[in-house]
């Protein structure tokens, strides 16, 4: 007889991420996992529990003059021979462990012992945030719950090294075509190499100076490279056409139509094709709720270089902070690994915010 997998909300948040990391949960196969948070979450008091598929909602209804927003995914990327968690020391080895169970553990850890939190608090437990947009279940809320993403804050529970990083670059990716005449290689002077003509890309490329905007004190590094090229026919002809796949991380004070528009001009007389693109976020550090944050916490905040779901609540009009246990660095990798300090860290310094007077 099968079993269904349990959580003690009790246990604290480092024997919680041991657990979380030993329930598989894969993009797409959150569905145990779910169960169980929801069920552990349903057994607290002082929450009102909410599911959307495997998003698991809760929240406080006290009145508070303030709502701020915790919330992680569920979902990991698949094993690779790291599952069940073992602890070497300080660190918890596990898939997930870094990106982000730690950080779930945390907010699950407050969630079912902060009974009374000087703001009330909205905990997010989503699924699919490492798969394709369209089935990131912060983005099912958005279009389909939007008042339950309603807060004056939100804190994404990302690996951050246990530092606040501010916003998020924007990500775009296009594909540079080189047109080119196709002949057989015998007579190559009847065509034109697409390969060949694909030179001066690259050289735009190797001559950018890429933008360092200063954005509410913090400096963004914008970033343009070529991740991929593609062309050839066979081994006898002339190629006629020449693909260079370009990535643009932007900062997040460009749109991005405005991200567009700049690659446009800088490779003018070139045909491209957007194959994804997403806004960044604004750092937002001088709206009140994440100045006080800042304050509370007490750490120097950094800017965030990648793309996090922070950007959807931006486009909410939500400001967002990533603040949570683990190096960013290790997400991913077979050895991914977590430290209990930075747990501990990251829950005492949210615990206090929470129960503090504002």
């Amino acid at each position: 007889m099968a079993t269904h997998p349990t959580l003690d909300l009790g246990a604290g948040a480092a024997a919680l991420t041991a657990a979380l990391v030993d329930i598989p949960s894969e993009s797409r196969h959150e569905g145990p996992l779910a169960d169980a948070v929801e069920a552990a979450l349903a057994a607290v008091d002082w929450l009102d529990v909410a599911r959307l598929g495997n998003t698991v909602v809760a929240r406080t209804a006290l009145g508070r003059g303030e709502r701020v927003l915790i919330g992680g995914h569920l979902d990991t990327v698949p094993a690779h021979g790291n599952l069940p968690h073992r602890i070497d020391g300080d660190l918890l080895y596990g898939l997930g462990s870094c990106d982000m169970k730690g950080g779930v553990a945390v907010a699950l850890s407050l969630a079912a012992s902060v009974a009374e939190p000087v703001r009330d608090v909205t905990y997010v437990l989503y699924e699919c945030e490492e798969v394709d947009a369209s089935l990131n279940g912060l983005q099912h809320l958005a279009d389909g719950r939007p008042d339950l993403l309603e807060a004056d804050l939100a804190i994404l529970m990302e690996p951050s090294d246990a530092g606040i990083e501010a916003g998020c670059q924007g990500t775009m990716r296009v594909e540079v075509s080189v047109p080119g005449r196709r002949a057989h290689s015998a007579r190559s002077w009847l065509g034109v190499n697409a390969i060949h003509g694909a030179g001066p890309v690259l050289d735009l490329l190797r001559a950018y100076t890429p933008r360092r905007p200063v954005i509410d004190g913090l400096e963004y590094r914008e970033g343009l490279n070529a991740v991929a090229i593609s062309g050839g026919v066979a081994g006898n002809v002339i190629p006629d056409e020449c693909v260079v796949t370009v990535n643009y991380r932007f900062a997040p004070d460009r749109s991005v139509d405005e991200a567009l528009a700049h690659l446009t001009r800088l490779f003018d007389g070139y045909e491209l094709r957007v194959t994804d693109a997403a806004a960044g976020a604004l750092p937002g550090l001088d709206r009140p709720a994440a100045a006080d944050f800042v304050a509370a916490v007490g750490e120097t905040p950094r800017p965030k270089f990648g793309w996090t779901d922070v950007a959807r609540f931006s486009a909410l009009g939500v400001p967002a902070l990533n603040f949570g246990p683990g190096d960013p660095a290790l997400a991913h990798t077979r050895d991914e690994h977590v430290s209990l300090a930075q747990i501990h860290s990251c829950e005492q310094r949210l615990r206090a915010w929470l129960t503090a007077s504002p």
